[in-house]
């Protein structure tokens, strides 16, 4: 078995999984969205402190399994270093004690393998990814060859829906909120910018739209002054945008891409108003559409310890005291992951 650690952000969690069987075996988890919605969104300071109570309390479900592991599995790559580094010294603590190697795993390519938790593997693929921190669009031939073929140039989606309910007075995190109160808005009553709708940029950006939510927020009185209709509509009107925004630049790589399976990944693919829109382009482009369960779109140890299985088949095992926390570089088009 392999023991996964995800606390790459706000989410503390740890899993165990078979290699044969690709069977998960265990898997806890402990989110930090209340401590942190007081400030509207995370404190690194705060989650890394977070995550030293919390791992070792969810570590004790795995007692039963520590003698039958082959490898310690933990996200090192990228995220807030001061979280990451609790999830590695734990990593390095149990590999060290029980002699067993450590798999140092990418938590966007992670994100890929949520799709296929007790699952083979499909590849090819394109991926979207919509996350906390990152949009981007990946062309993944297969686990050794991942390669970037669209990125945000500014805020990822997951970033702009927080930072958007946060300008409206809604509370973190946003995009459930905000898909919440969606559901009864009218999508059409603000004319939203749709970000890069006459560039033949083949990228992401959403700076502008969240600008255009904080200048309808103040025209409307305020986030105090703001009815409830009008949270509503605004919501409505800016999850539409983004929407549009995103299958536009979709289609632009669709009709490069001859891949047949298409996937969506990361915390904001749980939005099933954008899963919708995909299914319905899908069709129209004859792919198939993948989608990770719902309970692990969002960080966890799970998608971890399956793409460890992986990287334990292509004996990618290094030495507990040779692993570090790698820092982010910044990825555009035709960067490999």
């Amino acid at each position: 078995m392999i023991l996964s650690i995800e606390s790459s952000c706000d989410d503390s969690s740890i899993a165990v999984t078979e290699i044969a069987t690709k069977k998960l075996i265990h898997h806890s988890k402990i989110s930090q969205e209340v401590e942190h919605s007081f400030y509207g969104g995370v404190v690194p300071e705060l989650a890394s402190r977070l995550h030293a109570v919390a791992l070792p309390k969810i570590l004790e479900g795995t007692l039963p399994y520590l003698d039958k592991l082959k490898a310690i599995a933990v996200t090192n790559q990228p995220g807030l270093s001061v979280t990451l580094n609790e999830g590695l010294m734990m990593a390095k603590t149990i590999a060290s004690l029980k002699k067993l190697p450590i798999i140092p795993v990418h938590h966007l390519k992670a994100h890929i393998y949520s799709l296929f938790i007790e699952k083979e593997a499909i590849t090819p693929l394109l991926v979207l990814l919509i996350s906390g921190g990152h949009t981007q669009i990946i062309r993944v031939q297969s686990f050794e060859h991942m390669e970037i073929l669209a990125t945000s140039i500014d805020d990822s989606v997951g970033e702009s829906f927080d930072k958007c309910a946060k300008m409206m007075g809604l509370g973190y995190p946003g995009g459930p909120i905000i898909e919440k109160l969606a559901l009864s808005g009218d999508e059409h009553r603000f004319d939203l910018p749709i970000p890069l709708r006459n560039s033949p940029l083949i990228a992401f950006s959403l700076s502008g739209l969240k600008n255009a939510i904080r200048l309808q927020v103040l025209a409307l009185g305020g986030a105090d002054e703001m009815s409830e209709q009008d949270r509503r509509d605004l919501a409505a009107s800016f999850q539409r945008a983004v929407k549009l925004h995103l299958l536009q630049k979709s289609k632009k790589v669709f009709a490069k891409e001859h891949i047949k399976n298409f996937a969506i990944v990361g915390g904001a693919s749980a939005n099933l108003y954008l899963r919708n829109a995909y299914e319905i382009l899908c069709k129209e482009f004859d792919k198939t559409l993948l989608v990770a369960p719902l309970e692990y779109c969002s960080d966890n140890a799970a998608m971890v310890g399956r793409y460890a299985i992986e990287a334990y088949h292509q004996k990618q095992l290094s030495d507990p005291h040779k692993i570090s926390v790698q820092r982010s570089k910044k990825q555009q088009n035709g960067t490999l992951l």
